[in-house]
């Protein structure tokens, strides 16, 4: 036996997420209820010009009660294809519009409590070209040659979890020293 999801229930509805009870049955027969934060998932981007600095924002960030480096992200809207929505947030968040996006990996944000699915692209050939920034959102822009910020995510000096994994994502199809 596998394990089964029997019924699901919106327990809670914010804006950029559901909480869900999720009736499940085990794979010993036994059953459970787990609630999961239902996400429409997420792109991250990383905008590396041409000069090889990466375009990076500092944010305050409930979570950590803090500000924190990271870099460009955000939330799909219902249906968006993955790739729209890192060209549309790359230019709200830095200003700065891709001239070509790569697809470089994919995870799942914290599988055991949410379903957030995260697409990396690497952003090229960058243009200023802004959009405005969400209503909600207080951000700086900060630039940082890459092979800085690959010693700063080695130095634990990014916090940022999606940012140090699209670093690592991004950092075979990026040319710099490496020393």
């Amino acid at each position: 036996m596998e394990h089964h999801i029997i019924s699901r229930e919106t327990a809670y509805s914010a804006r950029a997420f559901k909480i869900e009870r999720v009736q499940m049955f085990l794979p010993d027969g036994r059953q459970t209820v787990y609630d999961l934060v239902a996400h429409p998932g997420a792109v991250t981007i990383v905008p590396v010009d041409a000069d090889g600095n990466v375009y990076f924002v500092k944010q305050y960030r409930l979570g950590a009660e803090q500000t924190l480096l990271e870099l460009p992200a955000g939330t799909r809207a219902p249906n968006e294809e993955p790739e729209a929505c890192a060209s549309r947030e790359v230019r709200e968040e830095t200003g700065m519009a891709a001239g070509k996006l790569t697809l470089v990996g994919d995870f799942y944000m914290a599988p055991g409590y949410s379903s957030e699915h995260m697409y990396v692209y690497l952003a090229t050939e960058l243009t200023h070209s802004p959009l405005a920034q969400d209503d909600d959102e207080f951000i700086d822009v900060e630039t940082i040659p890459f092979a800085k910020a690959m010693q700063m995510a080695h130095e634990n000096q990014i916090n940022d979890g999606k940012s140090l994994a699209s670093l690592l994502l991004a950092e075979p199809f990026v040319k710099y020293d490496r020393k």
